[in-house]
């Protein structure tokens, strides 16, 4: 690394910029990093033709920043609703999808009420992941929720309906992740058609951008110790010239797969909306949990994920990572 390069990484890595630009926003992940951060560590190390690689994706920051900038990228996460909003976020709709959405947005969202009958909408509620959404400021709008859910069925094709469930699932953590009052039906309602129309204008934008720039991308749903096993890998020559990515943090715990409602109880509603298997756990995407006991853990499944990582990079690529420590005097040494 040049002294050029790693100070624009520095600067890049403190910058203090709200996430924003793409498709970035169509969900507030937990522990997002910078667009900018990405966007430099791309453009410093890597060329159009190379394949780039985030093996602990999160949102997909690197994936959109990657194929904006016309590269192959391949983004990869434990966490299943990851791997879903990554793959609405750089996945174009056609002219087709985006109509029915914009239809669907027009028609159907303004009827979504608290009337629909429970055996109407019993379907498309799943007990298991909607815990703790029928207290007081949640119910209301967990019936609202399944009514939209009902409603994108009658979606085209299954992008179209991850991209309503996405507009959906942005839209719900709005109304429910850490809000302190109950929201009203015609506020929840607007924000749709308002969350629904910005969407749509960004990957709009987006699939202008790759059709020009021939940006490509691959999202995979995996434990990354595996993924020099991925079938994806075994074509030859198919190597990462660049790695680009934000690990977990040792001994940070992180709610990467729930939300806090009606007084900070927790609830996995994300992965109802969104259709996706929770690893259940807090400790499922972290390599741990947040006790010291925990660090030797934690560092075990480290190494193991970068030794399959290193089998999937090419001789002399580069890997940049973005980390931080709840302890550094004894996780940094390490």
């Amino acid at each position: 690394m040049n002294s050029d390069s790693f100070s624009i990484l520095t600067e890049a890595a403190l910058d203090p910029t709200p996430v924003a630009g793409w498709t970035h926003n169509f969900y507030r992940y937990p522990a997002r990093f910078s667009p900018r951060f990405a966007a430099a560590a791309i453009e410093c190390f890597s060329q159009p033709s190379d394949l780039v690689l985030d093996p602990y994706m999160g949102g997909g920051t690197v994936v959109v920043e990657g194929v904006a900038a016309g590269r192959k990228v391949i983004g990869n996460d434990l966490n299943s609703l990851a791997s879903f909003i990554a793959n609405v976020k750089v996945t174009p709709l056609s002219s087709i999808e985006a109509s029915a959405i914009s239809q669907w947005t027009a028609e159907e969202v303004p009827h979504f009420s608290y009337a629909h009958a429970a055996t109407e909408l019993g379907p498309f509620v799943d007990a298991g992941k909607t815990r703790n959404l029928s207290l007081v400021r949640a119910r209301y709008i967990k019936k609202v929720v399944a009514a939209a859910l009902a409603s994108i069925e009658s979606l085209p094709t299954k992008h179209s309906r991850d991209f309503a469930k996405c507009i959906v699932l942005k839209v719900s953590q709005w109304a429910l992740d850490g809000r302190r009052r109950h929201t009203p039906l015609d506020d929840f309602r607007a924000r749709l058609s308002l969350v629904a129309e910005e969407m749509l204008n960004a990957n709009r934008e987006l699939g202008e951008r790759l059709e020009s720039n021939g940006g490509q991308a691959l999202v995979l749903n995996m434990d990354a110790s595996l993924l020099d096993q991925s079938p994806i890998f075994a074509v030859e020559g198919q190597r990462a010239s660049l790695v680009v990515t934000s690990p977990p943090y040792p001994g940070v715990h992180v709610l990467y797969h729930r939300w806090q409602v009606d007084g900070r109880r927790e609830t996995p509603a994300p992965y109802w909306i969104a259709g996706c298997n929770d690893g259940e756990a807090a400790s499922f995407y972290s390599f741990g949990d947040t006790r010291k006991s925990t660090d030797d853990r934690y560092f075990e499944k480290s190494l193991a994920t970068l030794k399959a990582i290193r089998r999937v990079m090419h001789d002399g690529a580069h890997i940049v990572q973005l980390l931080a420590f709840n302890r550094p005097d004894d996780q940094l040494p390490r």
